[in-house]
């Protein structure tokens, strides 16, 4: 017989964003490992739920040596709640490693879905939300940070990411320097909580901005880049799209291809096959 692991999201801020199902969770589970133990009580204060199970503590310093006992436990029919402080866990919080442990072991691993300072961040920054992508921290060192945002210089896809609030202004300036000044950016701090501040503009203005010094949970959100169009002829697009089709694509996905590789209107990539036909 085994258990079973449930990953609970947390609230980023307000107690009311919890649903039933994790107040049910709380005060069922057989065994509840935590980010935080403080944060927790807090967490069933305010939710008025009673813990019957036990607490554990599961953070970044201790997670290797917690996995054998919550894996006896969950081996042993317990169900097993995990929480971190916000958001889900295993999003730059611990959990991966129990979640893949629990899963090589066979055991059952769901969830009580709940709030993600990432998609949150990303419905209210008003920068285009129909591919994105999280980046977590940046690195902490200058010179390995202005590396990974270089390689992120072409990125086309709204790019997530956390940073500390003391290392933000920072991070900024490296992110306009990376990107180009003018990107559009949105500084999310502090998200569902009393003072709550979303600050969107240009990285230069944002830079300006954190100049002074900037508190609170901070998750940043930044505009992909914008494909500088190519000139190329009829023949040359449609050589392309052949070039694709050769390669097994279909008609529509090697159009689709092309169009990315190029940043041109698919219907100017389309005319131009249309064109080679005839």
């Amino acid at each position: 017989m085994t258990g079973r692991l449930v990953l609970g999201g947390a609230p980023l801020g307000q107690p009311g964003d919890v649903g039933p199902r994790l107040r049910q969770a709380m005060a069922t589970a057989d065994v509840l490992a935590v980010e935080d133990t403080r944060r927790l009580h807090r967490l069933a204060t305010d939710l008025e739920v009673t813990l019957t199970g036990r607490v554990v503590t599961f953070h970044e310093s201790v997670e290797r040596q917690r996995l054998p006992g919550l894996l006896a436990a969950l081996a042993d029919g317990a169900t097993v709640l995990l929480l971190t402080d916000a958001g889900m866990p295993s999003v730059s919080d611990p959990g991966y490693t129990l979640v893949r442990a629990a899963i090589e072991a066979g055991v059952a691993v769901t969830s009580v879905p709940g709030p993600s300072a990432v998609t949150t961040a990303l419905a209210v920054s008003g920068l285009p939300v129909d591919r994105f992508c999280f980046e977590g921290f940046l690195p902490r060192k200058p010179g390995e940070r202005r590396s990974r945002l270089a390689s992120l210089a072409d990125e086309r896809r709204t790019m997530v990411f956390f940073e500390s609030p003391h290392r933000l202004a920072d991070a900024l300036a490296d992110a306009a320097a990376a990107f180009g000044p003018s990107r559009e950016a949105a500084v999310c701090r502090e998200l569902t909580k009393t003072h709550e501040e979303v600050r969107r503009g240009p990285l230069s203005a944002l830079v300006e901005w954190a100049a002074d010094g900037v508190r609170g949970e901070i998750t940043l959100v930044v505009a992909g880049a914008v494909p500088e169009p190519v000139s190329l002829s009829p023949a040359e697009l449609a050589a392309l799209v052949a070039g694709e089709e050769a390669a097994g694509a279909t008609r529509k996905d090697a159009i689709r291809a092309v169009v990315a590789r190029t940043g041109l209107p698919r219907r100017t990539v389309y005319d131009a096959v249309v064109a080679a036909k005839e």
